[in-house]
């Protein structure tokens, strides 16, 4: 897994050409901009033209930048895809993926529009269908076509397709949500949860903040700025956290701890895969710190 930091996924939405101004010099790890649910259907002309021009103008500085179009079934799907992939987005967002040959044929798409290579794909895990199908669309990154790199969660879609209730906790969609990371970390991909949509309720946003880090989320999508902080507070690794990593580090680097598969640290046994863990966390907290530091 890379450890590029994507703790804040902040959704702006693409008619709104203030957001799209905004969206440079907030925060935020990822910057989605929204071709989709927060787009009126007679605003989608000009949203797709603004959003365009926003990636081609660039400026997003190292904030990842992710254009999420509508489904390709919609009337507006292929023109959105057209005028977006040659603008070159880090990732488009694909929504209501329900099984790999969504993928295949959205991955077909761009290569006929002439979309970079660089160019990754994520999918809107939102429907009934992709939580029964998601090993085998986490699977399809594996064919390069598709240029699949991660999932992120539609919370909302997931409850209003299926009659789940949104409450603290979650306890009605947790097995879809962890059997969607468990799909994701099995074929390397990033991982996203949903949104939290109370807004004005900060205590129940931390707290949702912290399950999904404590699930293994890498991020979670966000649906205002004053989400940023808080979001990136619970997603980066603590002091001690650090600290600790650090210690299981050094000591299978120690020549004598070479041919070790585990050992103790300060009372406490650990093995490799400890440390390999360990090498990942110190590395997003490195990639966070370096953002931290103010330019010259």
């Amino acid at each position: 897994m890379s450890n590029r930091p994507r703790r804040s996924v902040l959704y702006m939405p693409g008619s709104n050409a203030r957001a799209l101004e905004k969206a440079r010099a907030l925060p935020a790890d990822v910057v989605i901009l929204d071709l989709e649910d927060a787009v009126a259907p007679d605003a989608k002309a000009t949203a797709r033209a603004q959003v365009a021009a926003a990636v081609t103008a660039g400026g997003f500085g190292h904030r990842e930048v992710v254009a999420r179009i509508n489904g390709l079934e919609t009337p507006w799907g292929m023109a959105d895809l057209a005028a977006i992939a040659a603008t070159g987005p880090d990732v488009i967002l694909i929504p209501k993926v329900n099984k790999s040959d969504d993928l295949i044929a959205a991955g077909r798409a761009l290569a006929e529009a002439g979309t970079p290579g660089r160019t990754r794909v994520w999918a809107m895990m939102e429907t009934p269908l992709a939580m029964l199908n998601a090993a085998t669309i986490a699977a399809a990154a594996a064919d390069p076509a598709t240029r699949l790199s991660g999932f992120v969660m539609g919370t909302n879609d997931l409850a209003k397709e299926t009659g789940a209730r949104l409450v603290p906790g979650r306890a009605p969609m947790n097995s879809w949500l962890m059997t969607c990371l468990a799909a994701a970390r099995a074929h390397g991909l990033v991982i996203i949860d949903g949104v939290w949509n109370e807004i004005a309720d900060e205590a129940g946003f931390i707290r949702e903040c912290a399950e999904a880090r404590d699930m293994g989320f890498d991020g979670k999508t966000l649906i205002h700025p004053n989400q940023i902080a808080g979001c990136n507070a619970a997603f980066s690794p603590a002091e001690t956290e650090v600290a600790w990593a650090r210690k299981i580090i050094a000591a299978f680097e120690q020549p004598e701890n070479a041919a070790k598969g585990a050992l103790q640290v300060e009372g406490r046994m650990v093995e490799r895969l400890h440390a390999d863990m360990a090498r990942r966390l110190v590395g997003i907290a490195e990639a966070i710190a370096e953002r931290e530091i103010p330019a010259a």
